[in-house]
């Protein structure tokens, strides 16, 4: 079984793809890596899912069989942006993170990390993936084995991140603003560093549970209408909801009404607060499917804008390659200046906090702030699960078949840069991509209204079957 790397990292389905003996496969194809680039330490850590830890301290012993030095969380779980930092701080050469993010409960997933504190490049992760052996081969020691070796260090990710977050942010100003806060971690990693840091907050599905109640741990609004009906059926009782996925990299966030803020606005918010307030003025990086809305404020600003293909770690390369304002993906995945380049759902919380705690404005205001610079718009994304075959045969028939039109709607342009993205005459836009790590293929799409996004998706839809048949 050939094992290929998707749009952030190995995924599979558990007792499937993803085994012991296909982990091992893994952990040793980063291990001749390792070697051959002279590495010597790599930080190791894993979120929620179903036997995280065994994975992690397998990876830890075939890693450590082969002279590297490791460093592993205190026996819990940590988010991923926890050993993204690690990696950072400890000064080691590589992080490895055991998680599938935000993908069904059925999966499992191992990340690489580079010695920045963000996604390994494209090319490192296709160097890894040319290692990875069709069988294993190295020997697996112990955690007691590595101990009497002098190979395993146990450190305390969490609270080294806890340390970080608390010299960079003011949190006091954000106790002080009486911010109240409904929190729902999906049954992610995020729990505990949250409780930490917002004691006095509504805590939701802030338990250890690796079937995450069946639900993919996608901070969407889908999947979050509890935390929804919890700030709607309580006016004024709280200021914010915010989520968190399966490793808290992915952020999802409500207002004082219980109104979605998807990471398109969050972008905006973030955009407006670093140059308005921190008079920031450095570069924008988005992904392909981000809302053009943050191109023409960032324009609107004199602000550098670039797009790269769907993934973070096109960001990552390009963060550490020059300095950023701010840098995100549809998603739920965003970074900012003056940190590691890495997504993480609870630093970007935290700009938001203390947004909202120094300007003394509800997140309805600050977005209508935004709204009257360069109009209001939603945006909503469908996942069609069909076979590969279909899969590939729409997405071939779109290469050979431009289309001109959806109904009665007419395309003004069309994009390919990672999918397909269409620009209507009217100023809306659609975009059909496969997903990089599940077998989807997601429509997105951009209006002045949640009538009119709905509308758009079911016209999208219904190209797509005729193609389909």
């Amino acid at each position: 079984m050939k094992i290929k790397f998707g749009t952030d990292g190995w995924r599979a389905i558990i007792a499937d793809g993803y085994t012991f003996e296909n982990v091992r496969r893994v952990a040793e194809g980063t291990g001749r890596f390792m070697q051959e680039q002279g590495m010597e330490k790599v930080v190791i850590g894993y979120d929620c899912r179903f036997q995280g830890q065994a994975f992690s301290e397998l990876v830890a012993g075939v890693l450590g069989s082969m002279g590297i030095q490791v460093v592993l969380n205190n026996a819990t779980f940590v988010s991923t942006p926890m050993v993204s930092y690690a990696v950072h701080h400890l000064k080691a050469d590589l992080g490895i993170v055991i998680t599938a993010s935000h993908n069904p409960p059925t999966y499992s997933g191992f990340k690489l990390k580079s010695r920045h504190g963000g996604p390994s490049i494209p090319a490192e992760v296709a160097a890894v993936e040319d290692r990875i052996p069709d069988a294993p081969v190295v020997q697996v020691l112990t955690l007691e084995e590595l101990e009497q070796k002098k190979l395993l260090h146990c450190k305390d990710l969490e609270s080294i991140y806890i340390d970080k977050v608390r010299d960079s942010f003011d949190l006091q100003a954000i106790h002080d603003s009486g911010l109240k806060i409904a929190y729902d971690a999906m049954y992610g990693a995020g729990q505990r560093a949250v409780r930490r840091l917002f004691p006095d907050a509504h805590f939701l599905h802030c338990e250890h549970n690796p079937s995450f109640h069946g639900q993919a741990p996608e901070p969407i609004d889908r999947n979050l209408q509890e935390l929804a009906a919890t700030i709607r059926n309580n006016p004024g009782q709280y200021d914010v909801g915010l989520a968190h996925d399966g490793d808290a990299d992915r952020i999802g966030m409500y207002d004082e009404n219980g109104n979605f803020v998807d990471s398109h606005h969050i972008l905006l918010l973030l955009l407006e607060y670093l140059y308005q307030y921190k008079k920031i003025k450095e570069k924008v990086i988005v992904t392909f499917s981000v809302t053009n809305k943050v191109k023409q404020l960032a324009e609107m600003y004199g602000l550098d804008v670039e797009t790269t293909k769907v993934g973070f770690k096109y960001i990552a390369q390009r963060m550490q390659e020059t300095d950023i304002l701010v840098a995100g993906e549809e998603s739920g995945g965003i970074a900012v200046t003056g940190y590691i380049p890495e997504r993480d759902g609870i630093w970007i919380a935290l700009v938001i906090f203390e947004y909202m705690a120094k300007s003394g404005q509800s997140l309805t205001q600050l977005i209508q702030n935004i709204y009257d610079k360069v109009g209001p718009f939603t945006f909503d994304r469908d996942d069609l699960h069909i076979s590969s075959e279909k899969k590939e045969m729409i997405l071939e028939h779109l290469r050979s078949h431009p289309v001109n039109q959806f109904g009665d709607r007419k395309i003004a342009q069309s994009e390919d840069l990672d999918g397909f993205k269409y620009t209507l005459d009217n100023g809306d836009w659609v975009m059909i991509r496969p997903s990089g790590t599940e077998p989807v293929l997601r429509v997105y799409a951009q209006s002045e209204s949640r009538e009119s996004v709905k509308d758009l998706l079911n016209t999208v839809h219904d190209t797509l079957h005729a193609i389909e048949s």
